[in-house]
């Protein structure tokens, strides 16, 4: 068997066994992880980790947000004076505003602006009855 023979049936196999290694094993990405440790000085995380870390960030931010306001709506409260208003509570299921005004000049308008994103909106689903679609 010549040389180049047995180059042209052993390159494949060897090609297909280092493609193996370093896809399916896993090889590449701790090459690439250590790279990134040698280069950056910051440790490499798994994708998995990095979003379940933002999602716990933006819980604890939202509990954060939610004991701000409820603490400022209880000063303000206080400042009035628990006596006002019978004891009511003016507060009572309120929410913040979701946008404020600007100082600057007016943003084109947005059609969808007084509406809350977790409004439903209309219910269409009746206009493509039967009846709708023999109309069509």
């Amino acid at each position: 068997m010549k040389k180049s023979e047995l180059k042209n049936m052993l390159k494949p196999l060897i090609k297909e066994c280092i493609k193996e290694v370093v896809f399916e094993e896993g090889v590449l990405s701790g090459l690439i992880s250590e790279v990134l440790k040698g280069t950056s000085g910051i440790e490499a995380q798994p994708r998995e980790t990095i979003n379940e870390n933002l999602i716990v960030e933006r819980q604890k931010a939202q509990e954060d947000y939610k004991e701000k306001i409820n603490e400022t709506k209880k000063k303000m409260l206080d400042a009035i004076g628990n006596e006002s208003y019978n004891g009511v509570n003016l507060f009572e299921g309120t929410e913040p505003l979701r946008r404020a005004g600007s100082a600057g000049p007016p943003s084109p308008p947005n059609p969808l602006e007084n509406y809350a994103p977790e409004d439903a909106g209309v219910d269409i689903s009746s206009l493509f009855s039967s009846k709708w679609k023999n109309l069509v």
